[in-house]
């Protein structure tokens, strides 16, 4: 390698880099965007967390075809990734192999990289006709037409892609190792369970050709890397690096027990308390913003929520679970998550086209967005929560939206408006006063 490539490959690697950790700023900065939540307690059960779900995968295999197909993605992603720091090595300096001096164990990673790599090919061929022939269910919902389902077949062709060029690459040295008397600088360095059933399509190529074809192979596998690292930002694919922050800041709270609102808890404790006095409460600042109840847009849910909503993977798992979806309503606890992503990107938008101030567009994310119909739907059964892989909260956001609808806005359902109604007035959810409760008992 000349130092003209050298250098090409550091621009390259700079460019790519570059403006990967661009799209990681901008994905802090839209997360921050939420109001601030404490989780930062017990961090034993948090590191707990996160080595179970996010890097044991102990909720995928519930559903154990998809979730040992998963694994199988996600280790070779994993370690054969490890092999981009040789490739890094190597494009920078000049060298080729530079990790051969590692003997034997060069060649069982190198062989554990290629069965990996077939072993992916496998699983996404899998993934692919679950989605495209077979047609599961949770993959073609209203909530998946257009770009998402594209998006998830453009993940699983760059797989292909980078599998089929790194072992063509790997086939190819092999090729040039096996040239009598050595050919340039391959030397014999490596084990090749797979690509030397490839190597024989070489065969009558003259060295310098297959030389050529060599490098061609190993630079468009790793502008294809660098290319699939800064498609994240734009995909749901973005699962992999969130998944991990996503479990370890996840709540570790019973499923079911709902947080309560600071300042209604005071006013609360105000009319329990008989010894307090209303008067003597702290100032109230005239010029503060007063605070909202609820959520009606990004803002207003807290940064875990946001950072949920960029952690999902669209796989369907919560909404083939849900009892609302299953008869027939139009909730879709995914649809929840990808809307709050849409609309925080939207925002994110109209920052980036502001000069860093956001500038209000007469949207938001209830109605523009979710429809109240939607949020009704839910029964709060936890069951989205329970089946998400990395511990998203789909319900959480409903809550927030609900609570919204209700204290703001006071526009609850009729049913739920009557039974706060009898509660204010009745001490319970009846219209009965109390009185006559107990008249059931002369029946």
């Amino acid at each position: 390698m000349s130092y003209l490539d050298n250098i090409l490959f550091a621009i390259l690697l700079v460019i790519g880099f570059g403006y990967f950790f661009n799209s990681v700023k901008k994905i802090r900065r839209n997360i921050n965007l939420g109001t601030a939540v404490n989780r930062s307690d017990n961090p034993k059960a948090r590191w707990t967390n996160m080595a179970m779900i996010a890097l044991g995968q102990s909720k995928m295999v519930k559903r154990p075809i998809a979730g040992i197909l998963h694994i199988i993605v996600y280790v070779g992603f994993v370690v054969i990734n490890i092999e981009l720091l040789e490739i890094i090595i190597d494009g920078l300096f000049g060298t080729h192999r530079v990790f051969a001096f590692l003997g034997t164990t060069y060649d069982v990673l190198i062989a554990s990289f290629e069965i990996l790599a077939f072993l992916v090919l496998v699983a996404v061929f899998a993934f692919w006709s679950r989605r495209n022939a077979i047609k599961l269910k949770r993959f073609v919902s209203s909530d998946l037409k257009g770009w998402p389902k594209s998006d998830a077949n453009y993940i699983l062709y760059f797989e292909v892609v980078l599998m089929t060029l790194f072992l063509l690459m790997n086939a190819s040295d092999l090729h040039l190792q096996n040239v009598p008397g050595g050919f340039s600088h391959f030397i014999k360095a490596g084990s090749f369970p797979i690509s030397q059933f490839i190597e024989p399509i070489f065969n009558g190529m003259s060295n310098e050709l297959v030389m050529l074809l060599s490098e061609i192979f190993w630079w468009l596998h790793i502008v294809g890397i660098l290319i699939f690292m800064n498609y994240l930002y734009f995909s749901k694919h973005l699962h992999i690096l969130l998944a991990f922050p996503n479990t370890y800041f996840a709540n570790l709270n019973p499923q079911g027990q709902f947080d309560n609102l600071e300042s209604v808890t005071k006013e609360v404790k105000l009319m329990m308390d008989p010894n307090a006095d209303p008067f003597a409460a702290a100032p109230v600042d005239e010029n503060a913003v007063p605070s909202k109840f609820g959520a009606s847009d990004i803002q207003d849910l807290n940064w875990v929520q946001l950072l949920n909503a960029y952690t999902c993977t669209e796989c369907g798992r919560c909404t083939s679970s849900c009892p609302a979806n299953i008869t027939g309503k139009k909730l879709s606890p995914r649809k929840i998550m990808m809307d709050t992503r849409d609309r925080m990107e939207e925002v994110g938008r109209n920052i980036d086209a502001n000069k860093g101030i956001f500038i209000p567009d007469n949207k938001t994310l209830l109605n523009d967005y979710i429809t109240p119909e939607e949020l009704w739907a839910c029964t709060s059964c936890n069951a989205c929560v329970d089946e998400c892989p990395v511990n998203i909260s789909p319900l959480s956001i409903i809550m927030d939206m609900r609570r919204y609808l209700v204290m703001e806005q006071s526009a609850a359902p009729m049913p739920l408006n009557a039974m706060m109604t009898n509660i204010e007035n009745n001490g319970a959810p009846w219209q009965y006063n109390q009185q006559d409760r107990l008249n059931w008992k002369n029946e």
